[in-house]
């Protein structure tokens, strides 16, 4: 009777073990990530945080709001962030010419907004006159997008340029109807189209939807979504080192949850879904 009573014993144990070490491998541990953001992306992303499935994935999201966009590539390069969402893969390109020594790389897809040209004076292209000023925004990846939605538009001509391929006012080839292209801060140009001077201004999506726009009802002309827009789809960022964090890839799957999509189209009807592997921007 002892002997089996000590055998019992020894097999409790063996059994508790197991359970212990099986427990501890699969115990789901809890990431703790800080994500950088701006305008209506950080009301996006301070929803997914607090989201089940944010949870389930055992992903713990702290978000943090700037109103800066070359302080929220900084800070990911330098580590104070761990990844951010608020940029175009063109805005991404632009950064990393600008900075080889504390490159980012994208992680992922996320949405495309359509930019827009809105005017309170015309409602049509054709009837904005010969001469006119245009304002679009004053920093090189949004001056670039500005300056090929213009020319979508008829409106100017470009010189030859790729897909990826960065242009700035100097590019015009052709304008024949004379218009004055005006640089301002991306912010400040909801404001402009109340300038009497300024015929009509390019807003990008976030901006126009703080200000209260909708990119397809108020908007006299906005991108298509084809080919030649995919630079401007957003993208989830992060350091150079981080690029095989399988953690912080794990946003990407979050993001793309179909809950998480039902919230964005209903509150953010205009940020369109962009489910690509990130080699479709490079090819």
């Amino acid at each position: 009777m002892k002997k089996k009573t000590t055998i019992i014993g020894i097999l409790a144990v063996i059994v508790l073990a197991a359970i212990f070490i099986f427990t501890s491998q699969h115990k789901k541990t809890t990431e703790k990530i800080v994500l950088g953001s701006q305008g209506t992306d950080t009301q996006v992303w301070e929803y997914i945080a607090k989201s089940k499935e944010a949870k389930k994935m055992g992903l713990k999201i702290t978000v943090k709001d700037f109103t800066d966009s070359a302080s929220l590539d900084r800070a990911t390069a330098e580590g104070k962030l761990d990844v951010n969402a608020f940029q175009s893969y063109a805005y991404l390109v632009t950064y990393n010419k600008q900075n080889k020594n504390s490159k980012l790389v994208a992680l992922g897809t996320t949405y495309i907004q359509p930019m827009g040209l809105y005017s309170k004076k015309y409602t049509k292209l054709k009837d904005i006159p010969s001469g006119s000023t245009l304002a679009i925004a004053n920093d090189a990846a949004a001056e670039s997008r500005g300056l090929k939605l213009l020319e979508s538009a008829g409106l100017i001509t470009l010189k030859k340029h790729g897909v990826n391929d960065l242009v700035n006012i100097k590019d015009i080839k052709s304008n024949p109807k004379n218009f004055k292209i005006k640089t301002v801060l991306s912010t400040s140009a909801p404001n402009i189209l109340n300038d009497n001077s300024v015929a009509a201004v390019v807003i990008d999506n976030n901006t126009a939807q703080e200000a209260g726009l909708n990119v397809f009802k108020d908007s006299i002309y906005h991108e298509k979504i084809e080919q030649n827009t995919k630079a401007n789809v957003n993208v989830i960022v992060t350091a150079k080192k981080n690029e095989n964090n399988s953690q912080y890839k794990k946003l990407v799957k979050l993001y793309h949850k179909k809950s998480i999509q039902k919230y964005i189209k209903k509150k953010f009807p205009a940020k369109v879904e962009v489910k690509k592997n990130i080699k479709y921007l490079t090819n």
